[in-house]
């Protein structure tokens, strides 16, 4: 316990933002507010769309649900902390709810990368072994996946939680971010950091490269069959499944993999937190648009909602 009783421990830290008050700042906290808010709208009515129409209750869209709430609970995780600093003019963070803030955010990041790299095996198995879909995916399976991918998530994020905070940050408190991310707050440490970085770095390998893997060869699999599928028709569609998550994962493991997969040296907080920025925020906002714009069902269900709504009220 006496390591966490350090300076930092009883201060906390400053995080120094990403926008100043600067007319340009205003305009882009703004549009980042309103981000915010359609990400969250966006993935309570996709969560609330699934659970109500019977016609979604199937593995793609169970998986869906979770990556919704998993997006859910990273833009809260971030967003809030970072409106209320920026507004109050108040920048601290207290040490716990520093650690508190990087176990949530590493816990969701590890369990979303797993999550759409599994949900590749299913649109694999979806069209490669259609007879077997059934048996193959069943609800079991289902939440076999979706619970190894939140219990890796936060076995990860506990691992990187413990080990950041059991470190001595006895210099300057102020980290160069708008939340607590481990990189930034590493930078603060006053003991050798090299073991923890390689163990961040393996902990990257394995969260980001793992799945990545089982997308890459269940894609490869899903190209093959559809290029000896007889009806050129039936191959546009088994693509046309594919488009929205193929479209999320590379939305979340391009910038994840900038972020976090690039040697040191070439790393520039300005970068991060621009990156970080389109990652914490904007991929939220962006994944229940492109699984509903996209996607015939859930606009179905939103109709049928809708139209459900315009009766009662007439009623």
């Amino acid at each position: 316990m006496g390591m966490w009783l350090n300076q930092s421990s009883i201060d906390g830290f400053i995080l120094l933002g990403i926008f100043s008050h600067n007319p340009a700042d205003l305009v882009l906290f703004s549009v980042v507010m309103v981000v915010f808010t359609m990400a969250v709208c966006g993935n309570v009515l996709l969560i609330f769309l699934i659970y109500i129409d019977p016609r979604l209750h199937t593995p793609m869209y169970f998986f869906l649900s979770q990556l919704s709430l998993m997006d859910l609970m990273l833009v809260c995780n971030i967003v809030p902390t970072m409106a209320v600093n920026f507004l109050s003019g108040r920048k601290s963070i207290t040490f716990v709810g520093c650690g508190i803030q990087i176990g949530f955010f590493v816990s969701l990041v590890g369990s979303e990368g797993l999550l759409l790299g599994l949900m590749a095996y299913d649109r694999y198995v979806a069209i490669c072994h259609p007879l077997h879909y059934p048996i193959l995916m069943s609800k079991r399976v289902c939440l076999q996946i979706a619970g190894s991918s939140w219990a890796f998530g936060i076995l990860d994020g506990m691992i990187q939680m413990v080990a950041a905070m059991s470190l001595c940050y006895c210099g300057s408190r102020n980290v160069d971010h708008f939340f607590c991310e481990v990189p930034a707050l590493l930078k603060l440490a006053c003991a050798d950091t090299s073991l923890f970085d390689t163990l961040l770095f393996a902990c990257c390998v394995f969260m980001l490269l793992l799945p990545f893997s089982i997308i890459m060869a269940s894609y490869a699999r899903i190209l093959k069959d559809v290029l000896h599928m007889q009806s050129a028709q039936a191959g546009k569609k088994a693509l046309a499944t594919c488009s929205s998550h193929l479209t999320a994962v590379s939305l979340f493991y391009g910038t994840a993999m900038f972020i976090y997969l690039r040697p040191r040296r070439y790393r520039a907080p300005s970068h991060d937190k621009v990156v970080s920025i389109f990652y914490t925020v904007f991929t939220p906002m962006f994944n229940p648009l492109i699984y509903s714009l996209r996607n015939r069902e859930v606009m179905g269900a939103l109709r049928k909602g809708l139209d459900h709504c315009r009766i009662g009220r007439q009623h």
